[in-house]
């Protein structure tokens, strides 16, 4: 369940952070009762930027197969990929 916190507990910054790390999750913090900011641990962060990353990817994917993008064979496209020995970060790119 996400936390909603005002603003003035972010005096208390050990506490938040002891908050956010041990529930993964991102804090909302409220000014005069409205959402103005969202605090989250850093593993939090990199995991949700992760998810993004592969949820483009999916949706990417799909929409080029409903444009009749040419398919092709996970096990030859793997294939191929070594047989060019390309650095695995550049095959990201």
């Amino acid at each position: 369940m996400p936390q909603i916190r005002p603003i003035t507990d972010l005096r208390n910054t050990n506490e938040i952070s002891e908050i956010c790390h041990s529930n993964q999750e991102p804090i909302f913090i409220t000014k005069n009762g409205y959402g103005d900011l969202v605090i989250m641990s850093i593993e939090t962060y990199e995991k949700l930027v992760e998810e993004t990353k592969q949820e483009e990817i999916v949706t990417k994917a799909d929409t080029e197969y409903k444009a009749g993008t040419e398919l092709f064979d996970a096990k030859e496209a793997l294939s191929s990929l070594r047989k060019l020995d390309i650095p695995p970060l550049l095959r990201d790119k």
